[in-house]
């Protein structure tokens, strides 16, 4: 067996194992040589290597994403490091456990004038769940072992990203074939529901109390892990006919008695409809909303109550919360449903019976219309596999999906932390490496000719898919107010004359193009079937329609 000859990487290395972390995904240097070498001959982790640092993280995160397992980061010292900032922010903000392990100079070679040298300890503090420094000294073992145990603990049961920083002197690619011996570490666990500290009973009841009395009351869930139990907790909900149940697309519950499309729902809402919609109280959980609508209508006619819940964020959306519920949802309906009863009421039928005129305009048009990104998405959203792993890319493409009804077997994801477009490709397929589901991502070109260094990977499955809806340039600037009234148009929607055939080409994915309804349809048939490469199909739709029908697809409920 080899082992770095360094100490400190051995402890790093030891560590990480003990405290259950099956992954890591290395990025190429020499001050990291010692890790890596340590990690690549380690039977029980799976090293991973990825050239571009951005990308491994995104990968990284996408791992960590399904699994729900901290997956570690290693490079080199310098700029390196800055590269992984956007998925730390994405992984911070979504609660996804990554533990970042950056090698260093040792201090003797910092603020000299060395070279690949930046101030690397505490770069991510703002957006990190903690940051720590080791030292590269004998008798510092001590303090070595207690702060990385701490530290990758600390990711495990917070759920969310860390940094330890490992300064290295050279000589760097030392081995050896005896293993330091490191104390014994007690492995922890995250939680379950059966562990988690329920709420008091009499606070409770109170509230119990406001909501028993009330005859609208809407619940918004957020981006959401699929769950069966919160699945089941919302089927108990819907019955109570003052229940209004909101979700998003990423919410993964699914219920014919629930709202999925909210911005259908609201836009061609009245002043007056819009004030029978305000809710007397407002029950959220979840992550961020996507939904600009629904922001923009509760901020503006708020709830008497607003309560939110959470085991860790205390999120006031909608400027008017009143009760923030530090506990996991499941476990918040648990004790609540005993407390609760039905308030006859209107609230939910009413709104459900307009969901379904919007349906029947919503079909009607689809039928009519012609070849547009809009059409498009009924199109693929119809065609996706039963239980597949559906990624979605932000801007357009997050927003285009929650206009349509889901498949309930599909399971859906989207980095909605931080709602950048950096990364959606690599996050997908890391999604795609950890989980035994097909994986399919729909993106638009802006996002995917960024990340495209995302294809520069060598662990992409062969049922991964790509479906990329080419329109020319960033077409969420031309639908929402604000920069067509500008001379500016093309810095904001990046017009470009750009396809993917070339990067398939060079990575090895069977490529198909598309520009029309009857060609589309026929090659979706083949194209989540069995092969033996990852396939990509990119769609061209109109740039100079796509806004118009959008715009003429919300007008028509108002008729």
């Amino acid at each position: 067996m080899i082992y770095p000859k360094k100490e400190l990487a051995q402890l790093i290395i030891y560590a990480c194992q003990e405290n259950g972390i099956e992954k890591v995904v290395i990025s190429p240097g020499s001050r990291n040589a010692a890790l890596s070498i340590g990690f690549f001959n380690n039977k029980k982790i799976n090293c991973l290597s990825i050239v571009d640092e951005r990308c491994a993280a995104f990968f990284a995160l996408g791992i960590a994403q399904q699994t729900k397992k901290p997956v570690a980061l290693v490079c080199t010292s310098g700029s390196a490091l800055l590269n992984y900032y956007p998925a730390i922010a994405e992984a911070y903000y979504s609660n996804i456990p990554l533990v970042i392990l950056s090698a260093d100079r040792p201090k003797h070679l910092l603020k000299i004038g060395d070279g690949q040298t930046i101030k690397q300890y505490a770069v991510f503090a703002n957006h990190i769940l903690k940051s720590v420094q080791l030292i590269e000294e004998v008798d510092a073992l001590n303090h070595n072992f207690k702060t990385v145990n701490t530290t990758l603990q600390l990711a495990i049961l917070e759920s969310g990203p860390v940094h330890i920083n490992i300064p290295f002197n050279e000589p760097l690619y030392e081995i050896t074939n005896k293993p330091t011996s490191f104390p014994k570490i007690s492995k922890i666990a995250i939680p379950t529901l059966l562990e988690e500290k329920p709420l008091d009973i009499n606070t409770l009841e109170k509230f119990a109390t406001i909501w028993n009395n009330s005859k609208k009351k809407m619940v918004l869930i957020g981006t959401y892990f699929p769950s069966e139990l919160i699945q089941t907790q919302i089927n108990h909900l819907v019955k109570d006919s003052s229940v209004l149940v909101l979700t998003e697309t990423t919410s993964n519950i699914y219920h014919k008695k629930t709202i999925n499309a909210i911005d259908k729902l609201i836009v061609p809402l009245t002043e007056k409809e819009l004030e029978t919609l305000q809710p007397e109280v407002l029950l959220t959980f979840g992550g961020m909303i996507v939904s600009k609508k629904i922001k923009q209508f509760l901020r503006k006619y708020q709830p008497k109550q607003h309560w939110h819940i959470d085991k860790k964020n205390k999120l006031d959306t909608f400027h008017c919360l009143t009760k923030y519920f530090k506990i996991s949802a499941a476990l918040f309906f648990s004790q609540f449903f005993f407390l609760t009863k039905d308030n006859k009421s209107d609230y939910q039928q009413k709104w459900l019976s307009i969901k379904e005129k919007r349906e029947q305009s919503h079909h009607k048009f689809l039928l009519e219309t012609g070849f547009s990104d809009l059409k498009v998405f009924g199109i693929i959203l119809k065609s996706l596999p039963k239980d597949s792993l559906l990624q979605l890319a932000n801007s357009s493409i997050i927003r285009y999906s929650q206009l349509f009804n889901l498949k309930n077997t599909l399971q859906v994801f989207c980095n909605r932390g931080t709602s950048g477009i950096d990364g959606s490709t690599s996050t997908a397929i890391g999604a795609s490496f950890a989980t035994n589901r097909q994986t399919i991502f729909i993106t638009g070109d802006i996002s995917f000719f960024y990340d495209s260094n995302a294809l520069w990977n060598n662990y992409i499955p062969t049922n991964f898919r790509i479906i990329l809806i080419n329109n020319s340039g960033g077409g969420i600037f031309r639908f929402i107010p604000g920069p067509k009234t500008t001379n500016v148009l093309p810095l904001f929607e990046t017009p470009h004359n750009l396809n993917a055939s070339h990067l398939c080409s060079m990575y090895g994915f069977e490529y198909l193009s598309t520009k029309n309804t009857t060609d589309l349809t026929k090659k979706l048939t083949s194209f989540y079937s069995k092969s033996n490469q990852p396939k990509l199909i990119e769609i061209f739709t109109p740039k100079n329609l796509n806004d118009l029908i959008l715009t003429k697809y919300f007008f028509s409920f108002r008729n």
